[in-house]
């Protein structure tokens, strides 16, 4: 049976009696902007890249997957309000890409009061990610299962086989300190400001903004940028290159959130899990984002991220 369709801004609440249907929030076909063009990793082109997703045989340059965690903000506070941004997760498996001028639908369908599962599909139906969104820390995600396939043994890797459980990607001490101000560039990575984002974000709050009204009094950073925010310091992993690589899963965890724009964090990083697939060696990454002022942890960002093996010229016969 189809599930009963509410469009964000409706207020709508669960009812324990009557019926069972599943209601879900869907949103409207967006179409979100390539912004990773001109990425650079250690001085080489990434997916994103034309030239180089045509030589892996890709349709086309694929838009970078947290992209699409900004069309959920607004489903996830329709449903529990500001609590999205204090303590809310969002959890997804990307399945296929999507290159720039295709349409994407996201949708959520709550489970319980405090947690659903997502969806997002382009246009035709493609599904474009799965996952699971939710408030506090009671409910289980959906990476749970294939977060804990990474501590299996992942057999012989060639291109990340300095890679260990457990490593830490600033053993020496060294803390690192970030911020991600309105006019501050990204680096290499993220070549583009917060505010080139929020000038083609595919879903626009004012909460976002300098002169942000909101709950907290101060513009906060959306969901899909807490990924750069986790990682713009810079790939800093013994990884084996050239190579390309891609995401192919992504948690944002808000813990005492939210993230605030041009505050300083603390990230730290490690390593939680290694693995492979016929076309991709993999492993999982887990930052920690802490206030570097009040020492309270602010956000968990886990990704699972990967090489192909075809873009590495040394790989195995």
């Amino acid at each position: 049976m189809s599930p009963i369709v509410a469009l964000p801004g409706t207020m709508w609440a669960m009812s324990d009696a009557a019926f069972d249907t599943p209601i879900s929030l869907v949103g409207p076909l967006r179409v979100p902007a390539q912004m990773l063009a001109e990425q650079d990793i250690g001085g080489q082109t990434s997916v994103h890249d034309d030239d180089t997703a045509d030589k892996l045989g890709l349709a086309g340059a694929p838009i970078e997957g947290p992209t699409h965690f900004s069309q959920f903000d607004p489903l996830g506070v329709c449903r529990w309000g500001q609590r999205w941004f204090e303590d809310g997760c969002v959890s997804a498996h990307f399945l296929n890409m999507v290159v720039e001028g295709e349409e994407v639908r996201a949708a959520l369908t709550p489970s319980s009061a405090t947690g659903a599962t997502i969806g997002a599909e382009k246009a035709d139906g493609t599904p474009v990610l799965t996952g699971t969104a939710s408030v506090g820390a009671d409910d289980p995600t959906s990476l749970d299962e294939r977060r804990q396939r990474g501590l299996s043994d992942p057999g012989t890797l060639p291109i990340i086989d300095q890679l260990s459980i457990g490593m830490e990607t600033h053993s020496d001490g060294t803390e690192v300190i970030v911020t991600m101000g309105f006019d501050e560039h990204n680096g290499p990575l993220y070549p583009f400001t917060l505010q080139q984002k929020l000038d083609r974000i595919t879903e626009p709050s004012g909460w976002f903004d300098a002169d942000a009204s909101n709950p907290w009094g101060a513009p906060i950073v959306p969901t899909e940028m807490l990924s750069v925010l986790a990682h713009k310091a810079g790939p800093r992993l013994p990884i084996r290159r050239p190579s390309v690589g891609l995401f192919i899963d992504l948690e944002v965890r808000y813990v005492d959130g939210p993230v605030f724009v041009g505050r300083p964090y603390r990230l730290d990083h490690q390593v939680v899990g290694l693995g492979q697939s016929r076309r991709v060696e993999s492993w999982w990454t887990e930052t920690t984002l802490t206030d570097a002022g009040t020492g309270v942890h602010a956000a968990t960002v886990l990704l699972h991220q990967g090489v192909f093996k075809a873009s590495y010229a040394d790989y195995p016969e």
